[in-house]
Parts: structure tokens; C-alpha cells; sequence
């Protein structure tokens, strides 16, 4: 960094300019009380780092606990970094970068799976051409009218945006995507 170059105001200036900004999959199990996915976001928005899918759910609803998955973009350093932070907020009680453990057992990514609901609103050749391309991307129909379809997709983010694509010229007016739910192959848990 030069001199006369100022921060960001993001942590992404701290790396070497030399490291490759990657995408990683982090799951970090928390105490399903108030306050903690606040606690977690904020950590990201108050250091500048962005997140780019969210997805929490109760996991262990005995133990009061949630798994929140989380996909970010950083070098390296920042993604440990990131990975440092949230391991001294209280209420985590572990941070595994699904990622880095996929790579460590020899995989390229975990297993990653995404739902989206589309509606898409058409008659004639549109409505028969949506019922095709639902079918050759094995999405259901879970409403239908004379008027519109809403149907339910599931797949990896790169299928389903493709899906998004071809159905945009046939009709389509709304998305819902539920983000990105992970999990690392083989028998050991998180």
C-alpha cells in the first residue's frame, strides 16, 4: 500500500495485494438465544467484510442450539481472521470453515444446496415452455393458476441461477431464495 493511499474502511486493505480473494463456506454453531445473529452480523458489517449468503435455522432444539451458514469472500488471512473473531463471541461454541475441511479431505467445495420459490406469470407457448425447462431442471410446481406458476427449486446457487436466467424471458416476476445450507461429506461431524 502506498503511502498516500488511505484505508478502505474495510479489512480487505490489510491483506497483501499479492493474496487471491476467495470464497469460503463458514458454519458456526451458536446458543439459540436474542441478540446472537446480530452479534454475528455486525461483527462482519463493523470490520467491512461482506456476506454473501446467510442461512440460520435451529438445529438441536434439546440443546438450544443454531447452525448459521455463512458464505464470504476474503484472502486467506482475512477468512482466518473472520474465523478468529467469531470464535471469542460467547455464544458460538464452534466455527469450522466448511471450506478449508472439503480441501483438507481432498474435495474441491462442501455440499452445497440452495431452495429458491419462482413465480413466473405467462399463457400459450410461455406456459408450456416453463412447464418443460421446470421439469428438465427437476423443479416442482407447488401453486398453480391459469395465469401463473410458482415453482420450487433445489440444487447448487450455479443451477439455480441458470434456471433464473432462462426463466426470465418467459414470464418471471419474483424470486425467494433461501440461501445456502452446507455440509462437509463423509462420516465426522461438524
Amino acid at each position: 500500500m502506498n503511502s498516500h493511499q488511505l484505508p478502505t474502511g474495510s479489512a480487505y486493505f490489510i491483506a497483501p495485494e499479492t493474496a487471491k480473494a476467495e470464497s469460503h463456506t463458514l458454519s458456526v454453531l451458536v446458543s439459540n438465544e436474542p441478540g446472537v445473529l446480530a452479534r454475528v452480523i455486525g461483527l462482519f458489517s463493523g470490520r467491512g467484510y461482506n456476506i454473501e449468503s446467510l442461512t440460520v435455522s435451529e438445529t438441536e432444539h434439546e440443546a438450544h442450539l443454531s447452525r448459521i451458514t455463512i458464505v464470504t469472500r476474503g484472502t486467506p488471512s482475512v477468512l482466518e481472521q473472520i474465523k478468529a473473531q467469531l470464535e471469542r463471541i460467547v455464544p458460538v461454541h464452534r466455527v469450522v470453515d466448511l471450506t478449508v475441511r472439503a480441501q483438507s479431505l481432498g474435495q474441491e467445495r462442501p455440499i452445497e444446496r440452495e431452495v429458491a420459490l419462482i413465480k413466473v406469470v405467462g399463457s400459450g407457448e410461455h406456459r408450456a415452455e416453463t412447464l418443460r425447462l421446470a421439469d428438465a431442471f427437476q423443479a416442482k410446481v407447488v401453486d398453480a393458476t391459469v395465469e401463473h406458476f410458482i415453482l420450487e427449486i433445489t440444487g447448487k446457487s450455479s443451477k439455480i441461477d441458470q434456471f433464473v436466467a432462462i426463466l426470465k424471458p418467459l414470464g418471471l416476476i419474483e424470486i425467494c431464495r433461501t440461501g445456502i445450507a452446507a455440509m462437509n461429506r463423509g462420516p465426522q461431524g461438524m
